[in-house]
């Protein structure tokens, strides 16, 4: 199964309204990605939590719909 990479937006959109997002397709197949992600949210977070913070925005997609996601997270000064 695929996902969209307008509907990857969205869930982390939802979950970190201030950040900003940049989506990469790994090999146009819609189950490889790279994101990455500034939010204020981050700020403080070591980049464990960051990164448990983006696999709560995608619960139910990951290891299902989306099979690959390479995630960079940065705390937005």
């Amino acid at each position: 199964m695929a996902i969209a990479k307008e509907k990857l937006y969205e869930l982390v959109k939802v979950a970190l309204p201030d950040a900003t997002i940049k989506i990469n397709s790994l090999i146009d197949d819609g189950d490889h990605y790279e994101i990455e992600i500034i939010s204020e949210q981050f700020n403080g977070q070591t980049k464990l939590a960051q990164h448990r913070m983006v696999n709560h925005a995608l619960k139910g997609y990951l290891g299902d719909k989306l099979h690959a996601l390479s995630i960079k997270t940065k705390e937005k000064q």
